[in-house]
């Protein structure tokens, strides 16, 4: 098998906030941005394994800014490790006001999933070819992410 780089993983989804997303404060509900984000994680894990994959763990979800209605949102993941049938992705939220073009980071979270075939069966993924300085520092936190999700699982 393969590797694969990060940049052959990456994926953006935009889509406006609509009042059908909203919660009770006028805002983006928080609820909604993780499905998302969980969506745009899970196709940049499809593309590197080109394979299903299922969701297995979401680290850290961060809720910065609120997202308004009427914003742009961007949605970018990226695989940031891989261990030999789980995948990690990083994906980052951005609010962008379409009015004044300013753009900011509302949101970000690693989502877990592991490959698997039309059985449901885990399946071995390619590795990761890191390019980056940005990419090895990543890649080598999220081994460690594993490390501590193995252990606390006992």
């Amino acid at each position: 098998m393969t590797s694969k780089t990060v940049s052959a993983s990456r994926v953006t989804v935009t889509l406006f906030a609509q009042p059908e997303h909203a919660n009770f404060h006028g805002t983006m509900h928080g609820g909604h941005i993780v499905k998302l984000a969980d969506e745009a994680g899970a196709m940049a894990a499809m593309r590197h394994a080109r394979n299903s994959v299922v969701t297995v763990f979401i680290d850290s979800m961060t809720f910065d800014r609120p997202v308004r209605m009427g914003h742009i949102l961007h949605f970018h993941a990226e695989v940031s490790y891989v261990g030999r049938t789980s995948i990690e992705t990083w994906v980052q939220v951005l609010a962008e006001n379409p009015l004044s073009g300013t753009t900011e980071a509302t949101n970000s979270a690693y989502f877990v999933y592991v490959a698997v075939d039309e059985n449901g069966k885990p399946v071995p993924v390619p590795s990761l070819e890191l390019e980056t300085p940005e990419e090895e520092a990543r890649f080598m936190a999220g081994k460690k992410r594993q490390e501590y999700r193995l252990k606390a699982r006992g």
